[in-house]
């Protein structure tokens, strides 16, 4: 489907590494994005709830830009009423874990501390509400998790500092592996600046932002619609962000039409980034990605051009930068 036209070039510039490149063009905006293929990986010490996980560097490929097998192309939900219901309910609970989890961790680093400090005859810490803006290391990767490239994929300009956010695990089909969208890059470009060729791109969706989400052919959108609003069709990925491919623009459209959602609650994204089932496990155990959950406040910067410090904001949050 030929939308808008857009060029988004990534020349990968990494000496040590051997890797091979091509040109994908987006179904969704007719870009032209590069399809890099890298051999290389890093893992990740991982800080959990209660421990320090670590473990021994390995090798892999294609850093978030597929395998050599077969690598399905994410489209959105599109399930009947019932998966739909289910959904609704588990985005509920999803929200109260979430958020306790988050809780828990930083009242254990607390605790630390004032172990510490009780030795030394300070003061103690209060417990105070959770902060609004928050992350934190996970173990393993999970649907609505971040991942944040390490200093390890400095010069790999695709990847470089990015933030992906994970759509989909791999965990509950995996047929496809997980896959995710690039956050922090926006292109500072409206979609009407594309001469979209779309309908609804031209009229509904003209004034929304456009930002590259990776180098594996395939665009989507986010959506935010706040923690009340359930959208039947959408994939919610934490609750109140959804997130939709090119099979979702009519009903994304019609929404926005019967005025439930606003059209600056959309935010598009150019290409994408995805994974073999094991691939990804072992870019993390070769210390190329933290994995780190985060509040739905930071991930609500996707939606806006001012998502670049998004990076730096998370590893500060994270306690991995000063």
């Amino acid at each position: 489907m030929d939308l808008c036209g857009v060029n988004v070039k990534n020349n990968l510039l990494y000496p040590t590494n051997s890797f091979s490149y091509g040109t994908t063009r987006s179904s969704f905006y007719n870009a032209e994005i590069t399809n890099c293929k890298h051999f290389q990986r890093r893992r990740i010490p991982f800080l959990v709830v209660t421990a320090n996980a670590g473990g021994k560097k390995k090798k892999n490929n294609n850093h978030g830009g597929g395998g050599n097998g077969d690598q399905s192309i994410p489209e959105g939900k599109n399930d009947g009423d019932k998966s739909n219901n289910n959904s609704d309910k588990r985005a509920h609970v999803n929200l109260d874990w979430r958020e306790f989890r988050a809780k828990l961790y930083r009242d254990e680093l607390k605790e630390i501390a004032d172990a510490d400090t009780h030795k030394e005859g300070g003061a103690l810490h209060i417990s105070k509400p959770l902060e609004t803006k928050w992350a934190h290391p996970i173990p393993v990767p999970e649907t609505g998790c971040v991942l944040v490239a390490t200093d390890k994929l400095d010069g790999i300009r695709t990847f470089e500092r990015t933030v992906i956010l994970l759509l989909r695990s791999g965990t509950r089909h995996p047929q496809e592996g997980p896959f995710g969208i690039v956050i922090n890059r926006p292109l500072h470009k409206k979609i009407k600046q594309m001469n979209p060729k779309n309908h609804d791109l031209v009229t509904t969706f003209s004034d929304c932002s456009l930002h590259f989400g990776g180098p594996l052919e395939a665009s989507m959108f986010l959506l935010k619609s706040g923690e009340k609003l359930k959208l039947p069709g959408f994939e919610e990925v934490v609750p109140g962000l959804y997130y939709g491919a090119r099979n979702c623009l009519d009903d994304a459209a019609g929404l926005v039409k019967k005025g439930i959602i606003k059209p600056h609650d959309f935010s598009f994204f150019v290409g994408y980034a995805g994974w073999q089932m094991d691939q990804l496990r072992d870019e993390i155990e070769s210390e190329y990605w933290y994995v780190a959950a985060c509040s739905s406040s930071l991930l609500y910067k996707a939606l806006t051009d001012s998502s670049e410090g998004l990076w730096e904001e998370i590893l500060q949050l994270m306690g991995t930068q000063d």
